[in-house]
């Protein structure tokens, strides 16, 4: 049973699933109440354009527990999700797709092991139900590529069947497709993350939104989330340490042909001359890339009172003497 009987809000982002959409909260509430949850439901239509909508409304209606975020457009599941969070008011925050494909059942399984201390479980569809060379293949390299990239290993990054600490989310600030890299995202924030099998069924109804494009977009943010977790309150050691190789390397290189030059030899048509002008502009700009990122850095934590550390628990003979 959930801890205390917090507050639960469970965030479904759905575009397009009026058939599948009441069937996923029947079985929502049915297992909430099941297991004596205390829980609201968040489900947030990203600018559906068949009847999800109406569905919608006509289940808020019927359903206490149950309440509807309409975005103006579909913005994508990154903002829909972010959506839901602002708007949610629970302890913990369990999140899932709308496609049936992610099992309800497994939701007090996931809070359970909130309960047992980490802030962070992600589900692992162990297996997946999902086409081989379309899905599930690109889906493996992707896994293996952003635990190489970011050193956080998790054998399913792509997995939306996930509960959060309250604590963990409201400081974790979405936009892109980084929805898909919230354990990297948690991990900045010192989150203490467990991964779990989670079952995983066939669609019903409809089909995939997820397009080969996706693809690209996932790259680009991956080496934003990349940067962030090897360098987000340090810009300075990677365009620094590059930007005074280089200036090492150009002056290097420019005592070597001053030297030739003193001798007698000609150095205006080298290659090499060029090179070196070439590296020491860049190093200088580099460089100063790193100080006004350094600057920016400081604007950025200091504008939004925004903390360089988390606390986990503070120990002390008053906590532990009241």
């Amino acid at each position: 049973m959930n801890k205390l009987n917090n507050l639960i809000s469970i965030v479904v982002p759905v575009y397009n699933e009026s058939d599948s959409i009441r069937l996923l909260i029947n079985e929502i509430i049915n297992v909430m109440k099941s297991h004596q949850l205390l829980f609201e439901l968040i489900i947030v239509n990203d600018g559906s354009v068949d009847r999800t909508s109406n569905v919608l409304e006509n289940l808020s209606l019927e359903i206490k527990q149950l309440t509807v975020i309409n975005l103006r457009k579909n913005y994508g599941q990154t903002a829909a999700l972010a959506a839901g969070f602002d708007h949610s008011n629970g302890d913990i925050i369990v999140t899932l797709d709308g496609d049936l494909q992610n099992d309800p059942n497994d939701i007090p399984k996931l809070i359970t092991n909130i309960n047992e201390g980490y802030d962070l479980i992600c589900g692992w569809r162990f297996q997946r139900k999902d086409k081989l060379l379309n899905r599930r293949i690109p889906s493996q390299i992707a896994n293996r590529l952003i635990g190489n990239v970011t050193g956080i290993h998790l054998h399913d990054y792509g997995c939306s069947l996930k509960a959060f600490k309250h604590e963990i989310i409201k400081d974790i600030k979405l936009y892109g497709e980084l929805h898909r890299f919230l354990p990297v995202l948690a991990n900045i924030e010192g989150a203490k993350i467990k991964e779990i099998k989670v079952n995983h069924r066939s669609r019903k109804y409809g089909q995939s939104k997820y397009g080969i494009d996706r693809t690209f977009r996932v790259l680009m943010d991956l080496l934003t989330v990349w940067f962030m977790n090897k360098f987000l309150t340090r810009p300075m050691y990677v365009f620094g340490f590059i930007g005074i190789i280089s200036i090492i390397s150009s002056f290097i290189m420019s005592s070597y042909l001053i030297v030739l030059k003193f001798l007698g030899e000609s150095i205006g048509n080298r290659p090499l001359l060029i090179f070196a002008l070439i590296l020491g502009i860049a190093g200088v700009q580099l460089f100063s890339f790193g100080l006004l990122g350094e600057l920016l850095m400081r604007t950025y934590h200091e504008s939004q009172n925004r903390p360089i550390y988390r606390v986990r628990e503070i120990k002390s003979m008053k906590t532990n003497n009241p």
